[in-house]
């Protein structure tokens, strides 16, 4: 489709990304419980939680990040200029950057060296020194934990803004007759395979060499994985022959992420059994490249079959869910750091984590929509006249 083609709003990437950032929520509470590392920890913690959290990692980021490279180009298509568009994601993100780390985030830093035992002063005593503590306890303050991933789409925005123009006509030269291929017979097989090659590459010169960090300027493969899917997204965006193909090949992707999400279930929770040797080892690591891709046809697929329709619910979430994602990991790690000294059990206290969690970060939200000062500072657009969604 040619840019500037008038277009109805993406329903379905709308539901997904709020289902995206929902089963985000719960892998940070789930957090909580694994023998990960992570800012504090249940006294409840152990390997219970591992498979399914195991089963999200490979691409629950890397969706949203899909998701963000079509908002990308529609956003361009909008604003209709490089300048325009980077003003654009300077004004929405750079606020919830600065104030995310100044405020939303020092709490999780306070009660990790609380639990710790490297701190003992109070929350608003601490938060000075976090400000301009550059580095407490081997942790560097002022930091972004889980914001990082507004970081990131951040200086990609600001990265590809001077070259989105440029990318949109290589999707309609090189890049039709890849649509061409996905039009045909085999388009469905297309789908499956050249988009992974890639990550593939990816896994075996980069991931080695370089841990994810959520560190800007040192985490090459995360950087590389993260924009590759974002680009997709960008290429992807008006491409009607790439969405019908998704259609089609929506049987194989399912099938093929249910039988690999399964397969290496059993592999990752017998580890030292199936990877003797280097070529079990590769092809548990290229399995789960695999698995992450299938898994995003599959949600895309699900997601334009029974998930287009609008309504109020769809409206409230849709400008619920980047406040809820800003402020609920602080809310997790306050909540958890407390529950997990009541002395409940397991069960019960993920419950109240959970509701905690939910309900915290909800109630956050309907009072940072109501106060127009704070809406900036939370990715939302300064209200005139009523609520939205009222």
């Amino acid at each position: 489709m040619p840019a500037g083609t008038h277009s109805t709003r993406r329903y379905d990437l709308d539901w997904l990304r709020i289902i995206a950032f929902a089963l985000l929520v719960f892998y940070h509470v789930g957090m909580f419980y694994t023998p990960w590392e992570w800012h504090v920890k249940s006294v409840h913690a152990g390997p219970g939680a591992e498979p399914l959290m195991s089963l999200l990692n490979p691409w629950r980021l890397s969706l949203l990040f899909f998701i963000s490279g079509v908002a990308f180009a529609y956003l361009h298509d909008k604003h209709g200029g490089a300048w325009r568009f980077a003003r654009e994601r300077i004004v929405r993100l750079l606020p919830v950057i600065v104030f995310g780390m100044i405020v939303v985030v020092m709490p999780q830093t306070y009660f990790q060296l609380r639990e710790a035992g490297e701190i003992e002063q109070g929350l608003l005593a601490f938060w000075p020194r976090y400000i301009i503590g550059w580095e407490i306890a081997g942790i560097e303050v002022p930091t972004w934990n889980h914001l990082w991933y507004v970081v990131y789409l951040f200086v990609y925005a600001l990265l590809l803004a001077p070259v989105l123009r440029l990318l949109k006509r290589v999707g309609r030269g090189p890049g039709a007759a890849f649509g061409a291929l996905l039009a045909t017979r085999l388009g469905p097989l297309v789908a499956l395979t050249l988009p992974v090659l890639p990550f593939l590459a990816y896994r075996v010169l980069l991931v080695p060499h370089f841990e994810t960090t959520h560190n800007l300027v040192e985490d090459w493969a995360n950087h590389a994985i993260s924009l590759t899917y974002l680009l997709y997204g960008v290429f992807a965006a008006r491409s009607e022959r790439f969405w019908q193909c998704v259609d089609r090949t929506l049987p194989y992707a399912l099938t093929l992420t249910l039988v690999l999400g399964a397969g290496l279930t059993v592999v990752w929770q017998n580890w030292e059994a199936f990877t003797t040797g280097p070529v079990e080892l590769w092809a548990a690591r290229s399995g789960r490249v695999v698995y992450a891709w299938t898994a995003i046809l599959t949600l895309l697929g699900v997601a334009r079959r029974f998930l287009s329709a609008d309504g109020p619910a769809r409206r409230y979430l849709t400008e619920a869910v980047f406040p809820v994602y800003i402020l609920h990991q602080t809310i997790t790690v306050a909540a958890g750091y407390a529950l997990t000294r009541l002395g409940f059990g397991v069960w019960t206290e993920f419950a109240l984590l959970t509701l905690a969690t939910f309900g915290g970060a909800i109630i956050g939200f309907e009072i940072v929509r109501r106060v127009n000062v704070l809406r900036p500072l939370f990715g939302l657009k300064l209200r005139r006249g009523s609520i939205p969604g009222r």
